[in-house]
């Protein structure tokens, strides 16, 4: 995400923004993946393609062939006695024998596609309840937990809805990184990844769904008559045609309404509509500094300014000028294009989740962003996590982001928007104000922590809401009664999760990398490794730690790659804005479990593919 603590990286890139219902620990699903694809060295796969090629095994298609019904024994004999006696009796003693006609050979079956069911044409009933409508939260908890409907959340990792399984009996995760090495029971990953450098999210999710093991494994989990879903992070018009294909269902607003709202002046533009505040800003375009300085004068912005295009992520399309030769640093990414241009404020950027129902908005926790410390990410401004905690706003505030959020999420709703989605609110530290940041159409990295908080324990995570939007179910829901319960219960919980990246420039090939599962600090306050698990949903004090491996041995790490995820009940960063003692020794104790070797010479290696969701 881009927010005002961002400073100008114009060539720089970062990885794309990015338990179980009663699981059986160490039942697995599928074999453990090999090595990345990604992983394997450019000249490798240069000599690759002058040897013979390997032609992967195709799936094959089962024909299913119409059975007679099965006699009984006795039958079959009563049967024959019987037909045996009247031959004798009719046929004459010297009538001949007929020759038999020739039999044309049977064409094998066509396959067929799976049905589905037909649209809905009064009131659905819902499983053996009879239910034609949930009317509380106890029956909605009921339906997410009987229904057989699959839905597969596909991605480069679990991550950002890792642990929904717990609730929604039918939810999976198709994911290209397998943390678990085939162990999460409801993690799969293919085993053929042949060498591709993915340059973003959307191509990653749109060869997953192409690939023949994984359309298998959704064929192989599909009941007959249902239509899968899928849910994923980033996608685009080629995902919503392969899915349309396949006959799967994409549960999201379409990828035309989410691009056009993913701009950050139409965001403003809608906004400004209903009377949600931004920070002082103008929207322009400009040709050059002296046009900035005279729009930004007449505006009453000051020198002190912060310039953000209408597209990017992670902070990498925001930049701060106060000056001439900072603005030429800039001009090729910000003159003749659409830019806002927002007085530079003094702030704490917040995160909210909300999901827009039939019903209202739904408004999940407030959560501060851990952006740009130097331990987790090479890019100053970048995204690297969040963290929730009691003290993350006051009362006051805490009421006035939520109902900002309800504010634009209703107005999302008048746009034909409907489900999840992300908003980065700014706590105006020296005056208190509140102010719209930006708009993520989508699910988001902050999803790993508001699936795990209080308030989904009490009802149902956020993303139950979004599911039930798509589900084709009739719901009722209190939205006031809930937001006012949830705003209250997040002021009691803490968690923390933050990404750590390579941060160095030296490109490297990972020959060992920690395990997936809870750590805890022993006796002498290491690190150490306790057991593989699920999820973090079980973690309970500050002295334990979930960490998702994303990179494994064999793949290779450069300067912005993702190495992992960790997720605590500890607080990550302190007063003075820093990072805590315990969060640099968790960062320092993770790197520590990396064995590597440096890659040196002209030709790089393979950048593996983006990891997570922002």
């Amino acid at each position: 995400m881009a927010r005002q603590t961002t400073s100008p990286v114009p060539d720089e890139t970062a990885a794309g923004p990015s338990g179980s219902a009663d699981p059986q620990p160490g039942a697995a699903s599928t074999a453990a993946a090999e090595p990345s694809a990604a992983a394997k060295p450019a000249r490798a796969a240069k000599r690759s393609a002058s040897s013979k090629t390997k032609t992967a095994a195709r799936a094959k298609p089962t024909a299913t062939a119409s059975k007679t019904r099965a006699k009984s024994p006795a039958a079959r004999a009563k049967s024959t006695t019987a037909e045996a006696s009247g031959a004798e009796a009719e046929a004459p003693v010297s009538a001949k024998p007929v020759p038999a006609k020739p039999v044309a050979a049977k064409k094998p079956p066509a396959r067929r596609k799976r049905p589905r069911k037909a649209p809905a044409t009064g009131p659905v009933t819902i499983g053996r309840s009879g239910f034609t409508k949930l009317k509380n939260i106890s029956e909605i908890r009921h339906y997410l937990r009987t229904s057989d409907t699959p839905v597969f959340f596909v991605g480069a990792t679990a991550f950002n809805l890792l642990g929904l399984d717990r609730w929604v009996r039918g939810f999976s995760y198709i994911s290209y990184y397998d943390s678990w090495d085939g162990t999460h029971p409801r993690v799969f990953t293919p085993s053929e990844k042949p060498y591709i450098e993915f340059e973003s999210g959307e191509e990653i999710n749109n060869w997953l769904l192409r690939n023949h093991e994984v359309r298998a494994h959704i064929e192989r989990r599909t009941p007959p008559g249902v239509r899968p879903q899928i849910v994923m992070v980033f996608f685009d018009e080629e995902t919503e045609r392969i899915c349309e294909e396949l006959d799967y269902e994409l549960i999201l607003p379409s990828h035309e309404l989410r691009g056009r709202l993913d701009s950050k002046i139409v965001t403003t533009q809608i906004a400004d509509s209903v009377g949600v505040p931004s920070v002082p800003n103008v929207l322009t375009t400009v040709e050059g500094w002296d046009e900035l300085v005279r729009v930004t004068d007449r505006a009453k912005l000051g020198q002190d300014l912060v310039i953000q295009t209408a597209y990017g992520d992670s902070g990498k399309t925001t930049y701060f000028v106060t000056s001439e030769a900072e603005f030429a640093a800039v001009a090729d990414e910000v003159i003749g294009v659409e830019i806002k241009v927002m007085k530079r404020i003094n702030n704490r950027p917040i995160a909210i989740e909300a999901v827009n129902t039939r019903h209202g908005t739904v408004v999940g926790p407030c959560m501060t962003e851990i952006t740009g410390h130097a331990d987790l990410t090479p890019y100053r401004g970048g995204w690297a996590g969040n963290e929730m905690f009691p003290t993350v706003l006051d009362d006051e505030s805490r009421h006035a982001a939520v109902q900002l959020v309800r504010k634009l999420g209703d107005r999302l709703g008048k746009e034909g928007y409907r489900g999840f989605f992300e908003v980065d609110v700014l706590l105006d530290t020296d005056t208190g104000d509140v102010y719209l940041g930006e708009l993520n159409p989508r699910v988001s990295g902050a999803s790993a922590i508001t699936n795990v908080t209080a308030g989904a324990y009490a009802d149902v995570p956020l993303f139950a809401f979004h599911l039930l939007e798509y589900s084709g179910i009739d719901f009722e829901i209190d939205v006031d009664e809930i937001n006012a319960r949830w705003e209250e219960l997040a002021s009691e919980d803490e968690w923390s999760h933050m990404v750590i990246k390579h941060t160095s420039s030296t490109v490297e090939r990972i020959d060992a990398a920690p395990r997936t599962g809870r750590y805890v600090l022993d006796h002498y306050g290491n690190l150490v490794y306790s057991h593989g698990d699920l999820d973090w949903h079980l973690l309970t004090s500050e002295s334990e730690a979930f960490y998702l491996r994303i990179y494994q041995e064999g793949d290779y790490r450069w300067k912005g790659a993702d190495l992992g995820i960790l997720v605590t009940k500890a607080h990550l960063e302190a007063s003075h804005g820093g990072l805590t003692l315990h969060a640099k020794y968790l960062i320092d104790a993770i790197r520590g479990m990396y064995r590597v070797t440096r890659i040196d010479g002209e030709e790089p290696a393979p950048k593996p593919a983006p990891a997570k969701g922002k």
